[in-house]
């Protein structure tokens, strides 16, 4: 390329030099051109496009949450503890972010939303296969709601093996096991796509963990990790449904869901129950 084509701008006095042919782009690195022309408003409101930004950001964070949730568990099979406590972390962080996002929503009023809500037809953020993945890797498991991908293929097929496969508890509770705590063989070893039952034999090894943090000092870091995480992730729910609750009170989703009425329903599961019941038996 000549030298008139390659480009030259005085940034507070620094002459940057660069030529577009040169090498891969920031715009071309990240996908920016197919990144920012996914969003296809249905109507002319002007909210519409918060709307989906937000619901497409948020997509994106669940994306880096199964990412890093994914390694995290692969990890924790080969004994790795501490990468995989990296790992959790940073989901934790991330949830923050997810959690944020209601706020930017919650702008929106009911007057807002109720403009382009009928374009919305049956589409809800219940249909998230990516929400569904996460909610059964982390353990709430309920066969039933992988029906709703029915219709999509990819989406079901990984629905169902996040389904049949065990949730960050149960690696926690293999990895116990494997470290020498006393734990009934049928939590080791079960049918990983019914929902986890609690455990008195589970909640008394947890005990023996937090009377004795010198012994099982791995253990008991490792599940005041999945404590945070889980305590984010209710955090994250709340903020749901109370943006919900004040954008459209207790009227029904759009995809036919009970809306708050659901939402406030899914505040009471708890994801590794012992490591909050066992508090009480401290």
């Amino acid at each position: 390329m000549s030298d008139q084509f390659k480009t030259s701008v005085d940034l507070q006095g620094e002459d940057i030099h660069w030529d577009p042919d040169a090498g891969l782009s920031y715009g071309r690195y990240l996908g920016l051109d197919r990144v920012l022309s996914a969003q296809t408003p249905l109507t002319d409101e002007h909210d519409e496009m918060m709307f989906i930004i937000i619901h497409q950001a948020s997509e994106l964070w669940l994306k880096l949450c199964l990412h890093e949730l994914n390694g995290a568990l692969s990890h924790l099979q080969n004994d790795e503890v501490r990468p995989a406590m990296k790992m959790l972390a940073r989901i934790a962080r991330i949830q923050e972010q997810l959690t944020q996002s209601w706020s930017v929503l919650s702008t929106m009023t009911p007057a807002d939303y109720l403009k382009f809500r009928d374009a919305l037809g049956q589409s809800s953020g219940f249909q998230s296969h990516q929400y569904r993945i996460l909610e059964y890797r982390l353990g709430n498991k309920n066969a039933a709601l992988a029906r709703v991908f029915a219709n999509e293929p990819e989406a079901h097929a990984a629905v169902t093996a996040a389904l049949n496969a065990p949730s960050i508890y149960d690696e926690t509770l293999k990895l116990a096991a494997r470290q020498g705590a006393a734990l009934p063989a049928d939590v080791i070893e079960r049918d990983w796509s019914k929902a986890y039952v609690p455990n008195i034999e589970v909640e008394a090894m947890w005990r023996a963990v937090y009377l004795d943090t010198a012994k099982w000092w791995e253990l008991y870091e490792f599940a005041e990790k999945l404590v945070d995480l889980e305590q984010k992730f209710q955090q994250w729910r709340f903020h749901h449904m109370k943006t919900v609750e004040r954008i459209i009170g207790f009227r029904r989703g759009t995809g036919g869901s009970g809306g708050v009425s659901y939402l406030v329903k899914a505040l009471d599961l708890r994801l590794f129950p012992e490591l909050w019941t066992v508090r009480t038996q401290l």
